[in-house]
């Protein structure tokens, strides 16, 4: 088989927000200006987690990232590498030339702040003067601010973890999602006449806070729907402490067990409460339900 030559978007990605984008639209460019396959090298878990001993909660898992980044920016070549020891300990040459060997990389692109090899030393700067010595091309985009502050994952994971979902689409360039396969749930959504789908953030990913948000749902089909979400511990009906998502979807009616849906978080409307009773929460969910119609349309 012909080697595929690749330019090669290098980083983490949490979130692929507007920073992100501009190595993506980049990455493509140089692509298509070289007739070669764009690329996105990425990590499977956090570099903190193992560098600072620091766990880093994700704004996607691993496959939410490499959905995202080729249902967005169209790149299908997303190319993970386990973070350990031994890729935080090599030397930064090593691993651009791994680079160059392995994926038969002609460039890269790189954030202004990335940075690889052991402590990290293999610096931005660094790595366009050694791509330019072995020749290979290079670009290193800069900080992409909004408001005057820059776009960073700390930010956006702060506004989720407080709800604020608009702003946090805002700095991401697209609707935060979740894309899982719909779980057996308890069934009472279809006891209530308000049946529900039920899926789970991954371990490690950051659980937005606790309530109730107007969603649209994608079904593997490729319909589209307005929803009422909740994630939470769902107090008026359990007494465990283990999260759940689900959603009630608008003017549907099917069987999504077992199909992959990707819920998109628009508006957080309410705080998950404990209610008197099932009948109570129904009519909540319905009111619920209306002021999610209103706010799309």
């Amino acid at each position: 088989m012909p080697e595929i030559k690749r330019v090669i978007a290098l980083g983490f990605f949490d979130g692929v927000h507007l920073g992100h984008a501009a190595l993506m639209e980049m990455t493509r460019r140089r692509a298509l200006e070289r007739g070669v396959s764009p690329a996105v090298l990425t990590f499977d878990t956090h570099p903190d987690t193992l560098v600072k001993g620091v766990e880093v909660p994700l704004i996607n898992s691993p496959e939410g990232r490499a959905e995202i980044i080729r249902r967005v920016y169209g790149i299908e070549s997303v190319i993970f590498i386990h973070f350990n020891r031994a890729v935080m300990q090599m030397p930064w040459e090593d691993f651009l030339r791994s680079l160059v060997d392995e994926l038969h990389a002609e460039h890269v692109v790189v954030g202004y702040d990335f940075s690889c090899g052991y402590r990290g030393e293999g610096r931005a700067v660094k790595i366009a003067g050694w791509c330019s010595s072995h020749g290979l091309g290079c670009d290193i985009i800069d900080a992409v601010k909004l408001d005057g502050a820059v776009v960073s994952s700390t930010r956006i994971r702060a506004l989720i973890a407080e709800g604020d979902m608009e702003e946090a689409n805002r700095l991401l360039g697209h609707p935060h999602c979740l894309v899982d396969t719909v779980h057996y749930g308890f069934q009472l959504g279809c006891r209530l006449g308000t049946p529900t789908i039920n899926m789970r953030f991954a371990e490690g990913v950051l659980v937005p806070r606790h309530g109730v948000y107007a969603a649209k749902v994608f079904l593997d089909n490729g319909e589209e729907r307005m929803a009422v979400t909740n994630i939470g511990v769902r107090p008026t009906v359990s007494g465990s402490d283990r999260v759940s998502v689900e959603s009630y979807i608008l003017d549907f009616d099917g069987d999504l067990y077992d199909h992959t849906v990707r819920v998109e978080f628009h508006r957080f409307i309410r705080d998950e409460k404990k209610f008197a009773g099932v009948e109570e929460l129904r009519a909540q969910i319905l009111r619920d339900a209306q002021t999610t119609r209103e706010y799309f349309a």
